[in-house]
This record gives structure tokens, C-alpha cells and sequence, in this order.
């Protein structure tokens, strides 16, 4: 039986938060400033190399009028 660590760590979250993005006409820079990060931060999201906390994806959820799960998935 897998461990519930081995089965947590094999698990990615996806995110379609650069389609969405544009779709808005938002920038990197305008998006990062809506949700209080920097814009290396929306990059890192956009290329999958950073999850971001709950609060984090919330405020990006708020923003683009849209739920989380809308925008996140594993």
C-alpha cells in the first residue's frame, strides 16, 4: 500500500492562469499588483515552478471573477 506522503508528493497542481490572464488583458505586472506578489511570481505560477498558498490563489480567483478550481487542478 502507497504511503500518503509517496501519494501527496507524486501530486501536482496545473493551472491555466496565463490563458486567463490574457484572455483579461492583464499584464504579469497588473495581475501581480492586484494580488500584492511580484511579477516573478505570477511568472513562476504561470510556468508551473511555484503552487501558491490558498490565500494566494484565492486573490487570483477574486480577481479573475472565477473559483479556484476553475483556475487550479491537480
Amino acid at each position: 500500500m502507497l504511503s500518503v506522503a509517496f501519494i501527496m508528493q507524486a501530486m501536482t497542481v496545473s493551472n491555466v492562469v496565463q490563458k486567463i490572464r490574457t484572455d483579461k488583458g492583464f499584464t504579469q505586472e497588473e495581475l501581480a499588483d492586484k494580488v500584492g506578489v511580484s511579477r516573478q511570481t505570477i511568472i513562476a505560477i504561470e510556468k508551473g515552478n511555484y503552487t501558491p498558498s490558498v490565500l494566494l490563489a484565492l486573490k487570483i480567483a477574486r480577481v479573475f471573477k472565477l473559483s479556484v478550481e476553475d483556475i487550479f487542478s491537480l
